[in-house]
């Protein structure tokens, strides 16, 4: 009997652990990288993150910043959605002998959490701006400074920081390594990559704008974030380089648009000039409006000027670019199903096709006919018919196998008669009736 009671005992015991066990949730720490500069592009994915683990009931979310700094406007809409984040955000300059400087540091103080790899750098947070030749300068107008100051040192103080040190990132261009940084109280944690700072921060008690928390992060499974397309794209054509090319193509392509025959140097200018624009912070969803509108206005102009498929292909694109653009990157914004936003981009890329096929089965019927051997002249056996009365040495129009042409003759032509193709002066043909016919 005791040994029924030790044996019941045992397998009790081992149900209750795997119960608990199973009962545990799944943590999950969703790590986001921003190795780049900062751009309207890192705001937008950065946002697109956080609202993916307040959704997903995430513990936290790990910011792995490498960058020189930035956009002011794309730092300061990060430090909004940090802030205003439910899930606590953590800070953290990644890998060894990377930096976050100028805005990398005032996100990384912003975040609840700041942490640095041992061998990386912070500071150097002197706001700059760009000159009419291209130089970059330091700004030091007092109220600018001041205000950047005031703003820096607040988002220290509201995380028990350095007020002091995190001003001199500023006024002095203070740079700390990772040792100086938890020194002097910027940072909470050194960590050599991210094992190690999941098990350094488990167990902090951190405070974001809703509550209270402590990080359960020892076990976590790290999940990595993918930027969305319209995220990626905009990556490409934010770096400042890229846009300020694509500004001197736009506006260099329509001046010499303009400038010569065709359509080719607009064309190429205007999408340039808006892409420039979307990179330089100009609002993304305007544009993609912009982009669909003038891909319908070229597809429209291709009927009529026949471009050989020049003006249909880059209609198409515009409206497929403009399609990416337009959709918001967060569904949940617009109470859109994910269902529906996980399709839109197939129905789009399909339409798309769709529009290439047909504006490619017409070019191919164009270009045939272009380069068909001319049916009419001596070898012609079968007569022209007329489309309209046409008056002696004058001008109308006739069908000759299957095609439209002008045509004039030295006699008064009816409409319906029957005519003989002599030769062809150019574009004009010249006809006369057939004896039968003739009055």
């Amino acid at each position: 009997m005791k040994k029924w009671i030790i044996v019941l005992s045992l397998v009790l015991v081992i149900l209750s652990t795997l119960s608990s066990t199973l009962s545990l949730p799944n943590k999950t720490v969703l790590v986001v990288d921003v190795d780049e500069t900062i751009t309207s592009a890192t705001s937008e994915n950065i946002a697109h993150a956080i609202k993916s683990a307040q959704e997903n009931g995430y513990e936290a979310v790990i910011l792995l910043l490498n960058t020189p700094g930035g956009s002011v406007a794309a730092m300061n809409e990060i430090t909004r959605e940090i802030e205003d984040s439910s899930v606590p955000v953590i800070g953290y300059v990644y890998p060894s002998g990377g930096h976050a400087w100028s805005a990398g540091t005032f996100i990384l103080l912003d975040t609840h959490i700041a942490a640095m790899a041992p061998y990386t750098i912070i500071g150097s947070a002197q706001p700059v701006q760009s000159t009419i030749s291209g130089t970059i300068e330091p700004v030091n107008e007092s109220k600018i400074i001041n205000a950047f100051v005031k703003d820096i040192t607040e988002k220290a103080r509201m995380h028990n920081r350095n007020e002091t040190a995190a001003a001199k990132f500023i006024t002095e261009n203070l740079n700390l390594n990772a040792d100086e940084a938890l020194k002097y109280n910027v940072i909470e944690v050194i960590a050599e990559n991210v094992p190690e700072l999941l098990e350094k921060v488990d167990g902090m008690k951190v405070s974001t704008k809703y509550s209270e928390r402590i990080l359960d992060t020892k076990y976590a499974t790290v999940k990595e974030h993918t930027p969305s397309t319209r995220t990626a794209f905009m990556r490409t054509i934010s770096d400042p380089i890229i846009s300020s090319i694509l500004l001197l193509i736009g506006i260099y392509g329509i001046i010499f648009g303009l400038s010569s025959p065709g359509v080719g140097g607009e064309l190429v200018g205007a999408i340039a000039l808006i892409l420039g624009l979307i990179g330089m912070g100009f609002d993304v969803n305007l544009a993609g409006i912009l982009f669909i509108i003038l891909g319908i206005v070229l597809l429209i102009y291709e009927l009529y000027v026949h471009s050989f498929g020049l003006l249909a292909g880059a209609g198409i694109l515009c409206i497929g670019i403009g399609s990416v653009l337009l959709v918001p990157t967060s569904p949940e914004k617009w109470f859109i199903a994910p269902t529906w936003y996980r399709s839109f981009y197939r129905i789009i890329i399909s339409i798309s096709a769709v529009i290439a096929i047909f504006f490619g089965f017409v070019i191919y019927k164009v270009v045939s006919l272009r380069l068909k051997k001319p049916v009419i002249g001596s070898g012609f056996t079968e007569p022209a018919i007329a489309l309209e009365n046409i008056s002696a040495n004058s001008y109308g129009f006739v069908m000759v196998q299957g095609e439209r042409w002008k045509a004039t003759s030295e006699y008064d032509v009816k409409k319906g008669q029957k005519l003989k193709v002599i030769k062809k002066d150019g574009p004009i043909l010249i006809v006369t009736p057939l004896d039968s016919e003739r009055f």
